[in-house]
């Protein structure tokens, strides 16, 4: 099969890639948290041409990654609290969504034809290489098809277009991903903070900054935020929650010090680090799908600090599929 092509992330490999998005396609780029398949947020053609290469639902709006809080505010206004909560964690793992600005530049679907549009400005070099060469946001959910596990790596991104008609123009390789989840997404509109989506920057850290309020209810037409569709993150293999043994035939998704075995086992962390476990998530589902289990057993994981975005990736992961 024929793989996209992989460039290096270095300066020449930069430059043609913005102008690759210049031209109105699509470049898999690397940020902390995951990779992104990117596309001139101010193109209709381009938004277009993610959602199908995705096969993502129109109703799932797209984070539209950008340099700075200044070019944020050419998309989105920032209150009060959104302002504080862009100048303490960006660049990080942290998107906001706020109401578009009267005058917003970006596709209408990226906000999947809502009033309002999800920022974020990326810790990564390379990313932040690449808005600044290109010059405006570039709307960019993960490199992966729509509902799959997603990308950690160059080769991920690869193999999960392989055999797409329409996929990525090229692919920055910028190595591992840091984070390994989706950044945390709070919605910031009339004075109140809400967590849409956990992610990299845990609730904690988020609490010493600003209060927030439960979450948002689920737009009819519309959802608030990306992550939010019930079955999402999930391998092709089944997955088992709370796994305390392992049945005939399965593969084992282990964390911490412990006595279960598979033929096909990986462990998050062995020292319960739950930040080593986010970094390795992804990576070790598609691992285990590769296997041919039909089903892989996950062992508990601590619902506290990052491991409340693992928990949700794995909930949406063993949920029941369409």
């Amino acid at each position: 099969m024929k793989l996209c092509e992989i460039i290096r992330a270095d300066a020449q490999g930069v430059a043609r890639a913005a102008q690759t998005l210049l031209d109105g396609r699509l470049v898999a780029f690397p940020t902390e948290t995951v990779y992104g398949l990117g596309g001139d947020a101010e193109s209709d053609a381009a938004i277009t041409a993610i959602y199908t290469a995705k096969g993502r639902p129109s109703r799932n709006p797209l984070i539209v990654h950008v340099a700075d809080l200044a070019m944020a505010q050419r998309y989105g206004r920032f209150e009060e609290a959104a302002t504080a909560l862009a100048r303490h964690f960006w660049p990080g793992p942290l998107t906001l969504v706020v109401p578009r600005t009267d005058v917003c530049a970006a596709s209408p679907r990226v906000s999947a034809g809502g009033d309002t549009i999800a920022l974020r400005v990326p810790h990564h070099p390379v990313a932040l290489d690449l808005l600044r060469r290109f010059g405006r946001g570039i709307a960019a959910p993960s490199a992966n098809r729509s509902g799959r596990i997603s990308p950690t790596q160059a080769e991920h991104v690869a193999e999960e277009f392989a055999t797409s008609p329409l996929r990525p123009s090229l692919i920055l390789d910028g190595g591992a991903t840091k984070i390994g989840v989706e950044s945390t997404v709070i919605e910031c509109r009339q004075g109140r903070v809400s967590i849409l989506r956990s992610g990299g920057l845990t609730q904690e850290a988020i609490h010493a900054v600003a209060a927030t309020t439960a979450a948002s209810p689920r737009m009819a037409d519309a959802l608030p935020s990306p992550g939010m569709l019930e079955s999402h993150y999930a391998p092709r293999a089944l997955v088992r929650l709370g796994a305390t043994e392992v049945r005939a035939g399965e593969a084992l998704l282990a964390f911490g010090a412990t006595t279960l075995a598979a033929p096909a086992m990986r462990n998050l962390s062995p020292t319960g680090d739950l930040e080593e476990a986010a970094h390795y998530l992804y990576a070790y589902l598609r691992e285990l799908d590769a296997s041919g289990a039909p089903t892989i057993a996950v062992m508990p994981i601590p619902e506290e600090g990052v491991g409340v975005a693992i928990n949700d990736r794995l909930r949406r992961a063993a949920a029941q599929r369409a």
